[in-house]
């Protein structure tokens, strides 16, 4: 794999869990109801509109990521999306994070380092 498409799965991930982070934000301050007219003022909220857009430019990435790769291998690395958003909700939500899932997260990373590898 080439040095162009790691570090473009590696923005991936960064752009998801960006996106990810905007929706929470936006959705703490509006709230979400599952209703057609809830679900309309929740994507024109600025902060989730924001996280699709950023959803809209990871997936042409991954687009570009799955033309040069095999997805054996860029998919597993996406895993890692789990410990960065962990980290996000740990700095910027003031999450708890238990023991347990420390070591999912752990594992989670010694896996995407040995896939990085092989």
């Amino acid at each position: 794999m080439s040095l162009l498409t790691l570090s473009l799965i590696f923005a991936n991930i960064i752009l998801l869990v960006l996106g990810q982070t905007l929706w929470k934000l936006g959705l703490d301050k509006v709230g979400f109801s599952f209703t057609l007219s809830g679900i309309i003022k929740t994507i024109f909220t600025p902060l989730v509109f924001l996280g699709l857009c950023v959803y809209i430019v990871a997936t042409v990435i991954w687009f570009y990521v799955l033309s040069k790769t095999e997805i054996s291998t860029a998919y597993p690395l996406q895993s890692l999306c789990y410990v960065l958003a962990a980290l996000v909700g740990i700095f910027v939500f003031r999450e708890n994070v238990s023991a347990v899932k420390w070591i999912g997260l752990f594992m989670i990373s010694a896996g995407a380092f040995l896939i990085s590898r092989g």
